[in-house]
């Protein structure tokens, strides 16, 4: 028999509204508790943090969280039981970043960089005006954004501070190195 070839996922939560499970913090944990269920093997679980939402003025202060999984799943079908998850606790897509019940980004998977190396550039290099606005009709991986959110990054540095962006070469450690004190000091850990 072949081993089995497992890739490591790495997934963000986000949560600033209300759901049927409780309050953003109660969804965020009753969250982690599905990703434990769906993906039967989890590496690690960052604490929670409180963070402003983006951009500013769209909505209340978000519970963030990053959970490691292991999963021989393709991205897709990683990406599909994410957004099934997202929908059975309530989320409903209406404006592009806006409140939401649930958010769960596959920030990575293993060393994919997808759809591939040009059209990866051309998402994370889009300009802020651009990127409220528009979203791809494909996976992106990694997140496109991921290098610049001190919200993902700070908990991502909780359970993978090792992770080498695929397409930067850039550690988490290092991308949050680059990013503004100000803006790192907005992510604060719950008790």
């Amino acid at each position: 028999m072949l081993p089995q070839i497992r890739s490591i996922g790495l997934v963000a939560l986000g949560s600033n509204s209300p759901s049927a499970q409780g309050d953003p913090r109660e969804t965020i944990e009753k969250a982690i508790l599905a990703l434990v269920e769906f993906f039967q093997v989890i590496r690690g679980v960052s604490r929670l943090y409180r963070t402003p939402a983006f951009p500013p003025g769209s909505g209340s202060d978000f519970v963030n969280a990053v959970v490691a999984v292991e999963t021989d799943d393709p991205p897709e079908k990683v990406i599909k039981k994410l957004h099934q998850l997202e929908e059975g606790m309530g989320r409903t897509r209406k404006t592009r970043w806006g409140p939401r019940t649930l958010d769960l980004d596959l920030i990575a998977l293993g060393d994919y960089v997808m759809p591939d190396a040009e059209t990866h550039l051309a998402w994370r290099d889009l300009p802020l005006s651009r990127q409220m606005t528009q979203a791809p009709d494909t996976l992106i991986l990694p997140h496109p954004r991921v290098q610049e959110r001190a919200f993902v990054l700070v908990p991502l540095a909780d359970v993978a501070p090792d992770w080498v962006h695929p397409a930067l070469g850039l550690s988490v450690d290092q991308m949050l190195a680059a990013l503004p004190d100000a803006v790192k000091e907005e992510v604060v850990a719950l008790e």
